[in-house]
């Protein structure tokens, strides 16, 4: 495989890009609905808390309750796409919770209806969730809309560690994640692996290991990366202001990037580099920069050290 540069001149394959491509030049734009659904870690079917990281004020059945419609909850943010971003294609995207969490039967009632909100401009959808609520019927669903849409399905990884995991509070082992990649071995679905970076104990070398790991699986079409970031309302925010442990800082975590970029198996397109959080709830790290300026930090650094996707690549 050679290393593939996009057509922005960026030293990896950018998400922004791939749909550009993809879609002929249109402007396609991720449409974010919330289906009320929980969580198996955090309803007690296999904990309470959720992960640790998490904010769990952005999961009460209250919120849940005060939501607009899925249909509502599309047209708006179509809508709103089309003013600001002139949007004219459109991905919807089941993100808050898991959204696999529920019987087949009303995942596709929840599906449906926010597919058939706009059934012209939409051309893809995307589900996230959790390799432990995943299972071949589910994945049959999913597969059943393939044949007129994009569908792609968010799995996070976070951490192969199974150490890590249980530190913070996952609820789920690689071993099950490992699984769950494997259902989708003669997929039409592309699979997106979510990953988070510094998690305590955990070294650059064994971060770089995520690579090799993802490298493995062909059906692995994209990747999240995202740094860890403490916010409030989590039970990772109350530890870390009793007793405060290192995170990246804006050039730390941008040299991982230039570390593990070259590693990255070169057909992979990259969703994203990092996360982002609300300031009002973010407790640490403090990068100072708004979303975009981070972007191009990272970019320019990128550039400057002539980094590509791929370069480093192999399964050995």
């Amino acid at each position: 495989m050679k290393a593939i540069v996009s057509n922005e001149r960026k030293g990896y394959n950018n998400y922004g890009t791939f749909l550009k491509d993809k879609y002929n030049g249109q402007k396609v734009y991720k449409i974010i609905v919330d289906a009320g659904f929980s969580c198996p870690n955090r309803d007690g079917s296999k904990g309470f808390g959720g992960c640790t990281y998490c904010n769990t004020d952005s999961f009460t059945p209250e919120l849940s309750r005060k939501l607009p419609s899925l249909t509502q909850q599309v047209l708006q943010g179509i809508e709103r796409a089309q003013k600001s971003y002139k949007a004219e294609r459109f991905i919807v995207y089941f993100q808050p919770n898991t959204n696999t969490y529920g019987s087949v039967a009303y995942l596709k009632k929840c599906y449906d209806e926010a597919l058939a909100a706009a059934p012209d401009l939409i051309v893809g959808l995307s589900v996230g969730t959790r390799p432990d609520c995943l299972d071949p019927e589910t994945i049959a669903l999913l597969e059943s809309y393939c044949d007129r849409l994009n569908v792609d399905v968010e799995m996070g990884m976070e951490s192969m560690y199974d150490a890590t995991l249980q530190q913070i509070n996952r609820g789920c082992s690689h071993q099950e994640f490992l699984q769950a990649v494997e259902w989708f071995a003669d997929s039409p679905i592309d699979l997106c692996i979510h990953t988070v970076f510094g998690f305590p104990g955990e070294t650059v070398e064994m971060m770089l290991q995520y690579i090799h790991e993802m490298n493995q699986f062909p059906q692995i079409k994209f990747v999240k990366f995202h740094h860890l970031h403490i916010v409030e309302g989590s039970i990772l925010g109350v530890h870390y202001k009793r007793n405060p442990f290192p995170l990246f800082t804006l050039e730390e975590y941008t040299d991982l990037l230039c570390q593990l970029i070259p590693l990255l198996r070169p057909d992979i397109v990259i969703q994203r580099l990092f996360g982002i959080s609300d300031w009002d709830l973010l407790i640490a790290p403090h990068w100072g920069l708004k979303k975009t300026l981070i972007q191009n930090f990272m970019d320019k650094e990128i550039s400057r050290r002539a980094i590509v996707q791929g370069a480093l690549y192999s399964l050995v």
